[in-house]
């Protein structure tokens, strides 16, 4: 009888700690969110400000809260001061051929390393690698040089194939670690089918690999559309620019007001909140399958 309410008070401990560990770790999370959650808040709210109300601090030099008077004309402004949906258009144009071009390639790339066997592959795959160690920044006079003498500035082709070779490298490691988790049994069985090779990577390899392509998808998006270096060097026509670069064209020379860029940076975030929403059950499931596969 003793043993036994000596188990019972053990296991009364035992849920008693989880318990409170549950609740630390909540509390944690929450205070994680709210500092995760607040730039977006306060972005917001300070699109919504006119220069008095965001000027005006509290005595921590912060902006203050919710605005007195929501200037909802901010983003009406912000439309209109520039051409804004232009500059939109043209992120979007850039962003989405280069998602394409890089997620095809990184696949097509890795399907070749990992399930054709030819020599120097595993050499191939290293200096594909080698992209990781470069940074944008350290190719800008180069590649504006071959830009220019090809008098592809102030065109779309002028960011979409730097960015995406300068993506390819994290697009093929990540493609690359998820091929090599996928049964090359399959492969076989396709081959015995009679399907061709780019009939097996069409209809068997691209269809299991929807996480990875999702993941590269979204790293190329946020690589591509908060990008501003190349994009104020190769885009000096206002018809051209990205939203980022045309963003620089809502300050003033004298005076700024602020309000209307607040709007212009929610309009620019807001596609990279919906489209990490609309992808990230994808990343959470390459993760699961990596586990599960690892």
């Amino acid at each position: 009888m003793a043993t036994k309410k000596s188990y019972n008070y053990d296991q009364y401990q035992v849920r008693k700690t989880k318990r409170w560990v549950n609740v630390v770790v909540t509390i944690v999370l929450v205070i994680w969110a709210v500092i995760n959650l607040y730039p977006l808040y306060w972005m917001l709210a300070f699109s919504l400000k006119d220069n008095d109300q965001i000027l005006v601090t509290n005595r921590f030099g912060l902006p203050k809260g919710l605005p007195s008077e929501w200037i909802w004309s901010n983003y009406k402004e912000a439309m209109n001061t520039g051409p804004i949906g232009k500059f939109f258009l043209n992120s979007i144009i850039i962003t989405g051929a280069t998602i394409i071009l890089t997620t095809l390639a990184a696949m097509m790339a890795s399907y070749a390393i990992t399930r054709i066997r030819w020599r120097g592959s595993e050499a191939m795959n290293r200096i594909f690698m080698l992209g990781i160690t470069i940074p944008i920044q350290a190719s800008i006079i180069p590649v504006y040089l071959v830009v220019s003498k090809l008098q592809l500035i102030n065109t779309p082709i002028a960011l979409i194939i730097p960015y995406s070779a300068f993506a390819l490298a994290m697009a093929l490691l990540i493609c690359t670690g998820f091929m090599t988790q996928i049964p090359k049994e399959l492969d076989e069985a396709a081959y015995i089918d009679g399907c061709g090779r780019s009939k097996v990577f069409f209809t068997v390899i691209l269809p299991l690999m929807k996480p990875a392509v999702a993941t590269t998808a979204i790293y190329t998006f946020l690589q591509c559309w908060n990008e501003l270096m190349f994009a104020q060097t190769f885009m000096t026509g206002l018809k051209s620019m990205t939203l980022p670069a045309g963003m620089a064209q809502l300050f003033g020379s004298h005076t700024t007001q602020w309000g209307p860029i607040g709007a212009a940076l929610v309009i620019a975030t807001f596609p990279t909140i919906l489209f990490y929403v609309l992808f990230s059950r994808r990343i959470q499931d390459s993760f699961i399958a990596g586990a599960v596969k690892g």
